[in-house]
């Protein structure tokens, strides 16, 4: 869809071929609305949770912003739509699990990389300080790797800089720590169509069909599994300053 006609066009399609044929479920709809799942998503216009994991309307409360980053607590303003949404997810709606969605070919994690691209653009170069600590997880990177390695990499380091950036929070740390909120990273590969999905035992991504066919439900440990990650970020960054 390319124009605003076009997009009015698709909502009457929806409502004859869609809204009409399921009157009954979207009915069930109408009292309110019980996700058991959240999504931290980036707002890339080619990656949209729903649709990449099958789901309907009322299955996702989904929260979604430049390179799916989550603020840490302290550095999250009082007024944070972010974490206002997750709030609202975790408290009020009582969800069971809360994913952070990352991507490859991230346009916001590409501005991190290059702040140059994002100078002069006070709003975007701002947000992305949340994810600064990534960059210094590039050190690790092997000498010869390609820009395309290390975008992987910030792009993977990023979403799980995000889980940990969670379990900052004492009321989403407390539930996981309980075993009622569940934390899971989520990486969609664009380039070969896969979802891959944060394996704990491996400390790496792995596709998600490993987990489909296993019965598996992989979540994140509450027990600072990525603290080395984010504390070497900042360390480094005051070293910097």
């Amino acid at each position: 869809m390319t124009n605003f006609h076009e997009l009015i066009e698709g909502f009457r399609n929806f409502r004859e071929d869609y809204l009409l044929r399921e009157a009954e479920f979207f009915e069930t709809l109408k009292s309110g609305q019980n996700p058991r799942t959240l999504v931290v998503a980036c707002c890339d216009s080619r990656v949209d949770p729903a649709l990449l994991t099958g789901c309907r309307p009322g299955d996702l409360f989904v929260v979604r912003n430049v390179a799916a980053l989550v603020p840490a607590c302290g550095e999250a303003a009082r007024a944070d739509a972010v974490m206002a949404a997750v709030e609202y997810g975790v408290k009020h709606l009582e969800v069971e699990h809360v994913i952070v969605m990352g991507h490859s070919n991230c346009g916001g994690i590409h501005g991190l990389m290059h702040p140059e691209a994002v100078a002069d653009e006070d709003y975007i170069a701002g947000w992305l300080e949340h994810a600064r600590p990534v960059l210094h997880d590039l050190s690790h990177v092997e000498a010869d790797a390609t820009d395309a390695d290390r975008s992987r990499r910030c792009e993977e380091a990023a979403i799980l800089l995000s889980i940990e950036n969670l379990l900052s929070y004492p009321w989403i740390k407390k539930r996981v720590t309980e075993g009622s909120l569940k934390l899971h990273a989520l990486y969609y590969d664009m380039h070969d169509g896969n979802l891959l999905v944060w394996d704990a035992q491996r400390e790496d991504f792995v596709p998600s069909w490993h987990f489909s066919e296993s019965g598996r439900c992989e979540a994140c440990s509450p027990t600072g599994l990525f603290t080395g990650l984010v504390e070497e970020g900042k360390a480094a960054g005051t070293a910097e300053n």
